[in-house]
């Protein structure tokens, strides 16, 4: 039997359509887009063209020429495109720290590739705030709460679908309750979990920055993107030859801002059969548990959550030795615990959001190409693994 990948959350596969027309960039405009000879002007299109789709599929619809008439508005934004999401978050969170004064406001549940930026800043001086989620299941934070950490602030970084548990941040709400207390604050979201899983408009979150990557929707791991308001003020990371309005030099890449594009419209075109699939997976997993007896708590109530990840805490189970087994039975997810287990460290989310220490949780995320014979199969395998090791220890 060929491996079952349930690790969707951690990377997809490219998709074929984005592999070809990533290929066909390559072989066709390999120009410089930034030269003025047709080669330059076909890789430049390439670029423009992929620029409107992913402002499209970000509900910045007045950035797609096709599909604006004169009397529609101006977008709201512009795309920068980056080497991946973790460059974006770095030139929306270090580029705004350098144009706004004021504190660093976080939530404890942030990816890495934004809390340590906050650890970076910290060490230069910065004052930095960390925000715990509110009371209740899954790790919702609050608006009042964040208001108030926020008084003061110059930049407010927050992730909007949280990548271990598969929380949704109700970012629209936090950005209102910051604009209340800090008028001129910049607010950065970052997206990678959220873009063709759940609802992204930013015509209406009310922030400043997006981040998104090419990898979490079958794009390419080479893309990413930082949508970036055109109200926001944010300096470079590095100066180069003024491509992208001076705020990331460098030749661009025509061929990955491609596949980001059609990755992105493919992604939200496919949003709402692909939720109800997603669902639908999660709730087979949840009665192959029950059914074999096996007892789990889910981490995030499947309203507050994203539907491509389910995140299960089950109690005695070690989380290394639960993921070495599946693995070696050829199930790949993720799995993660409230502390430390042999040679894992403790997850700071889940500490945040009062996962008992004996639980090992373990991640399901679910691509578009997940099948459900797939998922069938790897939660009888599961729950065989669960059920062995909760013996053995």
């Amino acid at each position: 039997m060929p491996p079952i990948y349930l690790d969707n959350a951690a990377s997809t596969r490219v998709s074929d359509d984005v592999l070809a027309v990533m290929t066909e960039v390559m072989k066709t405009a390999w120009g410089n887009p930034s030269s003025q000879h047709p080669q330059g002007a076909a890789a430049r299109g390439h670029i423009e063209t992929a620029r409107g789709k992913l402002l499209a599929a970000l509900g910045d619809r007045g950035g797609d020429p096709a599909g604006r008439s004169e009397s529609a508005p101006l977008r709201l934004g512009d795309v920068i495109w980056t080497s991946g999401c973790s460059e974006a978050n770095a030139l929306a969170v270090l580029g705004a720290a350098k144009t706004h004064t004021g504190s660093i406001v976080i939530s404890t549940l942030e990816h890495p590739a934004i809390s340590t930026l906050a650890d970076r800043l910290a060490s230069e001086g910065r004052e930095v705030i960390r925000v715990g989620p509110g009371p209740g299941p899954g790790g919702v934070l609050d608006p009042d709460e964040l208001g108030l950490a926020a008084r003061g602030a110059g930049v407010v970084a927050l992730i909007m679908v949280q990548n271990e548990i598969g929380v949704v941040q109700p970012i629209a709400a936090l950005a209102a309750a910051v604009r209340a207390a800090a008028p001129k604050a910049h607010i950065h979201v970052d997206a990678a979990q959220a873009l063709g899983k759940v609802a992204l408009d930013v015509t209406s979150l009310g922030v400043d920055s997006v981040a998104l990557a090419g990898h979490k929707l079958h794009g390419p791991k080479s893309a990413g993107a930082l949508w970036l308001a055109k109200t926001a003020s944010i300096a470079p990371l590095w100066v180069g030859g003024g491509q992208q309005r001076g705020l990331r030099g460098g030749t661009q890449d025509a061929p990955s801002a491609a596949g980001l594009g059609l990755a992105a419209e493919r992604a939200v075109a496919s949003l709402t059969t692909a939720r109800a699939r997603w669902l639908e997976l999660a709730a087979r997993v949840r009665t192959v548990l029950e059914e074999r007896g096996v007892a789990y708590r889910q981490l995030v109530p499947d309203h507050r959550r994203s539907p491509h990840i389910l995140a299960l805490g089950i109690a005695g189970v070690p989380a290394t030795a639960l993921r070495t087994v599946l693995a070696s039975r050829g199930v790949y997810i993720s799995t993660g615990s409230a502390c430390a287990d042999g040679d894992s460290k403790a997850s700071p989310v889940l500490e945040a959001i009062g996962m008992p220490q004996d639980h090992g949780m373990v991640r399901l995320s679910f691509g578009l190409d997940t099948t459900q014979s797939d998922v069938e199969e790897a939660a009888k395998i599961l729950a065989d693994v669960a059920i062995e090791l909760r013996k053995s220890s």
